[in-house]
Protein backbone atom coordinates (compact mmCIF):
# COMPACT_ATOMS: atom_id res chain seq x y z
CA UNK A 1 0.00 0.00 0.00
CA UNK A 2 1.01 3.60 -0.51
CA UNK A 3 2.57 5.04 2.64
CA UNK A 4 2.88 8.73 1.75
CA UNK A 5 3.79 11.17 -0.98
CA UNK A 6 7.56 10.67 -1.19
CA UNK A 7 8.29 13.67 -3.43
CA UNK A 8 7.10 15.78 -6.32
CA UNK A 9 9.34 15.76 -9.40
CA UNK A 10 9.74 18.97 -11.39
CA UNK A 11 11.34 19.02 -14.85
CA UNK A 12 13.68 21.99 -15.37
CA UNK A 13 15.84 23.17 -18.26
CA UNK A 14 18.73 24.36 -16.10
CA UNK A 15 19.35 22.64 -12.76
CA UNK A 16 21.77 25.28 -11.47
CA UNK A 17 19.28 28.11 -12.08
CA UNK A 18 16.38 26.08 -10.67
CA UNK A 19 18.42 25.19 -7.56
CA UNK A 20 19.00 28.90 -6.93
CA UNK A 21 15.27 29.64 -7.21
CA UNK A 22 14.20 26.78 -4.93
CA UNK A 23 16.95 27.54 -2.43
CA UNK A 24 15.54 31.07 -2.10
CA UNK A 25 11.96 29.81 -2.06
CA UNK A 26 12.47 27.09 0.57
CA UNK A 27 15.23 28.80 2.55
CA UNK A 28 17.61 25.84 2.33
CA UNK A 29 20.04 24.30 -0.15
CA UNK A 30 19.43 20.93 -1.80
CA UNK A 31 20.38 18.07 0.52
CA UNK A 32 21.54 15.96 -2.40
CA UNK A 33 22.47 16.21 -6.07
CA UNK A 34 22.88 13.13 -8.19
CA UNK A 35 23.16 11.91 -11.78
CA UNK A 36 21.16 8.89 -12.88
CA UNK A 37 22.92 7.83 -16.07
CA UNK A 38 20.38 5.13 -16.96
CA UNK A 39 17.63 7.78 -17.12
CA UNK A 40 19.76 10.55 -18.64
CA UNK A 41 18.99 12.92 -15.79
CA UNK A 42 20.69 15.11 -13.21
CA UNK A 43 18.69 15.63 -10.03
CA UNK A 44 18.69 17.65 -6.87
CA UNK A 45 16.53 17.12 -3.81
CA UNK A 46 15.15 19.67 -1.38
CA UNK A 47 13.43 18.80 1.87
CA UNK A 48 11.22 20.98 3.98
CA UNK A 49 9.63 19.19 6.91
CA UNK A 50 8.44 15.82 5.63
CA UNK A 51 7.99 17.09 2.07
CA UNK A 52 10.54 16.66 -0.72
CA UNK A 53 10.96 18.27 -4.12
CA UNK A 54 13.09 16.64 -6.82
CA UNK A 55 14.35 18.88 -9.62
CA UNK A 56 15.19 16.98 -12.83
CA UNK A 57 17.39 18.24 -15.67
CA UNK A 58 18.05 16.21 -18.83
CA UNK A 59 21.66 15.15 -19.25
CA UNK A 60 20.99 13.56 -22.64
CA UNK A 61 18.92 15.03 -25.50
CA UNK A 62 16.86 11.83 -25.89
CA UNK A 63 16.11 11.30 -22.20
CA UNK A 64 12.53 11.16 -20.91
CA UNK A 65 12.99 14.55 -19.18
CA UNK A 66 14.28 16.18 -22.38
CA UNK A 67 11.27 14.82 -24.28
CA UNK A 68 8.89 15.96 -21.52
CA UNK A 69 10.26 19.52 -21.56
CA UNK A 70 10.17 19.62 -25.36
CA UNK A 71 6.51 18.55 -25.37
CA UNK A 72 5.13 20.24 -22.25
CA UNK A 73 7.76 22.71 -21.03
CA UNK A 74 9.11 22.96 -17.51
CA UNK A 75 6.85 21.97 -14.65
CA UNK A 76 5.55 19.11 -12.56
CA UNK A 77 6.73 15.85 -14.10
CA UNK A 78 5.55 13.28 -11.55
CA UNK A 79 4.26 12.56 -8.08
CA UNK A 80 6.14 9.84 -6.23
CA UNK A 81 4.56 7.64 -3.58
CA UNK A 82 6.58 5.69 -1.02
CA UNK A 83 5.72 2.01 -0.78
CA UNK A 84 7.04 -0.67 1.54
CA UNK A 85 7.18 -3.47 -1.07
CA UNK A 86 7.34 -2.21 -4.65
CA UNK A 87 6.93 -5.63 -6.30
CA UNK A 88 3.76 -6.36 -4.32
CA UNK A 89 2.42 -2.91 -5.15
CA UNK A 90 3.12 -3.42 -8.88
CA UNK A 91 1.15 -6.69 -8.83
CA UNK A 92 -1.71 -5.06 -6.91
CA UNK A 93 -1.94 -2.15 -9.35
CA UNK A 94 -1.78 -4.45 -12.38
CA UNK A 95 -4.71 -6.46 -10.96
CA UNK A 96 -6.57 -3.13 -10.63
CA UNK A 97 -5.98 -2.50 -14.35
CA UNK A 98 -3.10 0.01 -14.22
CA UNK A 99 -0.37 -0.11 -16.87
CA UNK A 100 3.08 -0.17 -15.31
CA UNK A 101 5.74 1.40 -17.54
CA UNK A 102 8.62 -0.62 -16.10
CA UNK A 103 7.40 -3.83 -14.46
CA UNK A 104 10.88 -4.56 -13.11
CA UNK A 105 11.79 -1.87 -10.59
CA UNK A 106 15.06 -0.11 -11.31
CA UNK A 107 17.49 1.91 -9.23
CA UNK A 108 16.51 5.55 -9.19
CA UNK A 109 17.81 8.61 -7.44
CA UNK A 110 17.99 9.11 -3.66
CA UNK A 111 18.64 5.42 -2.86
CA UNK A 112 15.29 4.17 -4.18
CA UNK A 113 13.93 1.35 -6.32
CA UNK A 114 11.40 2.90 -8.68
CA UNK A 115 8.73 2.11 -11.23
CA UNK A 116 6.19 4.26 -13.01
CA UNK A 117 2.43 4.02 -13.58
CA UNK A 118 1.37 5.20 -17.04
CA UNK A 119 -0.32 8.63 -16.96
CA UNK A 120 -3.13 7.43 -19.24
CA UNK A 121 -4.42 5.48 -16.22
CA UNK A 122 -4.12 8.36 -13.75
CA UNK A 123 -5.81 11.30 -15.49
CA UNK A 124 -2.60 12.54 -17.10
CA UNK A 125 -0.33 12.36 -14.03
CA UNK A 126 2.82 10.23 -14.13
CA UNK A 127 3.02 8.30 -10.86
CA UNK A 128 6.30 6.97 -9.50
CA UNK A 129 6.42 4.26 -6.86
CA UNK A 130 9.52 4.37 -4.61
CA UNK A 131 10.92 1.84 -2.20
CA UNK A 132 13.89 2.67 -0.01
CA UNK A 133 16.88 0.42 -0.79
CA UNK A 134 18.07 -1.11 2.46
Amino acid sequence: MVEKIEHIGIAVKNLKEANEVYEKLLGCPPYKTESVESEGVNTSFFQTGESKIELLEASQPESPIAKFIEKKGEGIHHIAFAVEDIKTEIKRLQKEGFKIINENPKKGADNKLVCFVHPKNTHGVLIELCQEIT
